[in-house]
């Protein structure tokens, strides 16, 4: 091993004084601001000084550089202290500090990346470690290239337990060239933290998880050089840098004292407080970072085409969960960037069929939604690969705030959800999803595709690659007949009308398992002498609501919907608010109305009313009426 050589002191004083300029900038901001987090900063200002100008190797003019060290801020209320650095390094210009949290600007009270320095939005707490779990993994395994990750993580939001699933992800993986910074700075927001300065249970915390850890004194720029520098030299496990510091350090009564979270200096007291930090600046000499590694390689993750067309026959039946393993498994041949992740249910999902196509691609995440939906996040930073997440679509809740941050990330990370609605059968409603319609419908930048058939399912995978912004995709469990010929053309926000005559007087959508039971009820009425029209939305969001109006139309403004999911927020809602400023359209939603229970698919689809003879029966009250 190569052994240390400590820094002179010219160069550690340089950190000193970069520390309190830091501290200045973040007390200026906030006080420009009247609003923020300067006591938060404070505690983490040596940190971020040794790490931004000693440790780290960045351009600092490239942000974005695919060969720079990458670095999250998870305790996010920091983010003056991490605009502060920016600064020092000259990508902000210091007098713009002084704009943060003004509506036009991006210096936001927590970051996102609109910033081009911030890789993933934080300030939701205990998801920074899970993204760079996700960016440590692809450095290391799909990029093998020399940078590395830092994460600096509070000490209030290691009470989340999705802290704790990435730590036991980076250590299973032995991702050595990830860093976790734990700025332990005793108090929370409302009270102390729940171990406060209780260095020594970090430690064995950390080590228990099966890392390498060091604790340190968080204000000795020279204990922090040599922690980082001994982390280089680690193989097989990440670091954990366990730092002792004390919030609003510098800040003269502030302190480490109770009740200042959160909380601009008084402007009685901000002059003084900054004329002691000045004093305690012995040098102006600026400190620039070291230059990268170039070895990352270059990477094109645009207009991704499936190598060949679907292979499916009409009438075949195939599920679509079944489909999407396929589907994936063709698009890895096209691209060496796709990535499938599971949290161990690839064998329900499907996603095993890519594993087994590319083992060295696929991400095994265990039983940790959370931590899976945050490292596909990483994954997909800096458009590094095109990454498919997939899990039992009712599991996707348990993760639901990382998926919301990912939007504020404005991630391009591919959520597959299998397992939708009772018509999975007997296990029961613990297993089905019923909510996630309305859960992605929620999301701003989701699209969300509920393919029918095998050929659509093939298709949606397709797209989802090459289409901006979150897209989720749900799956089902039935064998379903494919109903699309391999050269059907399907878009995002365009329906295909997949039953028609020029008889029709209500129009029928269904999606799915529901879009086979609205066929099997046409074919029924078609006996009676009545007959219906069957959409397929394709994507519930965006709604192709112009197709829909316009058959809507020509039925005598006459629409039922059908879908396996609760009536609130699903494929129903989402058609009423399409055709909510037209007069005389009359829509009807069967969709899934209590509480489910375990039984066989065909009995909860009639028990629940989303069954063929459901239909039936709402088509003919419609006739009635």
């Amino acid at each position: 091993m190569a052994s240390y050589h400590k820094p002179d002191e010219k160069t550690l004083q340089c950190l000193r004084d970069t520390a309190n300029k830091l501290r200045i900038h973040s007390v200026k901001a906030t006080c420009a601001s009247n609003s923020g987090h300067p006591s938060s900063c404070c505690s983490a200002a040596d940190i971020m000084s040794v790490l931004f100008f000693h440790t780290m190797k960045y351009k600092a003019a490239d942000p974005r550089n695919a060969h720079n060290d990458r670095f999250i801020l998870s305790k996010g209320h920091a983010a003056p202290i991490l605009y502060g650095a920016w600064a020092e390094a000259g990508y902000i210009k210091e007098a713009d500090l002084l704009n943060l949290r003004k509506i036009d600007s991006d210096l936001e009270g927590h970051p996102t990346p609109k910033l081009a320095f911030v890789d993933v939005a934080t300030g939701s707490l205990g998801q920074g470690l899970g993204a760079a779990c996700g960016m440590a993994y692809t450095g290391k395994h799909f990029d093998k290239a020399s940078y590395r990750v830092y994460c600096m993580i509070g000490d209030g939001e290691c009470a989340e337990g999705s802290v704790w699933e990435a730590m036991a992800f980076a250590s299973f993986y032995k991702l050595d060239n990830l860093v976790a910074i734990f700025d332990v700075n005793r108090l929370g927001q409302s009270e102390p933290a729940p171990l406060q300065h209780d260095l020594e249970m970090y430690r064995k915390r950390c080590e228990a998880f099966g890392w390498n850890t060091y604790v340190v004194d968080g204000h000795n720029v020279e204990e922090l050089c040599k922690a980082l520098w001994q982390a280089q030299q680690v193989k097989g496990k990440p670091t954990a840098v366990v730092a002792k510091t004390y919030k609003g350090k510098g800040l003269k009564g502030i302190e480490d004292a109770d009740n200042w979270h959160g909380k601009p200096i008084p402007k009685d007291k901000v002059e003084g407080l900054l004329a002691d930090l000045k004093k305690a600046i012995e040098t102006n000499k600026p400190l620039s970072p070291e230059c990268p590694v170039e070895d990352a390689p270059n990477v094109n993750i645009t207009s991704v085409a499936m190598p060949s067309p679907p292979g499916y026959k009409l009438g075949e039946k195939v599920s679509t969960r079944r489909a999407y393993g396929d589907a994936l498994a063709k698009l890895g041949k096209a691209s060496d960037r796709v990535v499938a992740l599971d949290g161990d249910t690839k064998n329900s999902t499907f996603s095993e069929t890519f594993k087994k196509a590319h083992p060295d691609r696929y991400i095994e995440c265990f039983i940790a939604e959370q931590n899976m939906v945050s490292v596909a996040i990483g994954c997909a930073t800096r458009d590094r690969t095109i990454a498919f997440a997939s899990t039992f679509a009712a599991f996707f809740s348990r993760a639901y705030d990382q998926i919301r941050m990912g939007a504020i990330s404005q991630t391009n990370v591919n959520l597959c959800g299998s397992h939708c609605g009772v018509s999975i059968g007997e296990d029961g409603p613990s297993q089905m999803a019923l909510e996630d319609l309305a859960m992605f419908r929620a999301i701003p930048t989701c699209t969300v595709f509920y393919p029918s058939d095998a050929v659509s399912m093939e298709k949606a995978v397709e797209i989802s690659a090459n289409t901006k912004g979150i897209c989720f995709i749900r799956s089902s469990r039935p064998d379903t007949a494919v109903l699309y010929s391999p050269d059907e053309k399907f878009e995002v926000g365009q329906a295909k009308v997949v039953r028609k005559s020029d008889h029709d007087t209500v129009t029928v959508i269904g999606a799915g398992v529901t879009l086979h039971e609205a066929l099997a009820a046409a074919d029924l009425l078609a006996k009676e002498g009545k007959h219906i029209r069957v959409i397929d939305p394709f994507t519930i969001k965006p709604l192709d609501a112009e197709t829909i109006l316009s058959n809507a139309k020509a039925t005598g403004g006459r629409i039922i919907t059908v879908e396996d999911h609760y009536k609130e927020g699903g494929l129903g809602e989402a058609v009423c608010s399409a055709v909510a400023e037209e007069p005389d359209i009359l829509v009807q939603m069967l969709a899934v109305t209590q509480v489910p229970r375990s039984g066989k698919p065909t009995e909860l689809l009639d028990l629940y009313g989303i069954s063929a003879k459901c239909i039936v029966a709402a088509v003919r009250s419609t006739f009635a009426n």
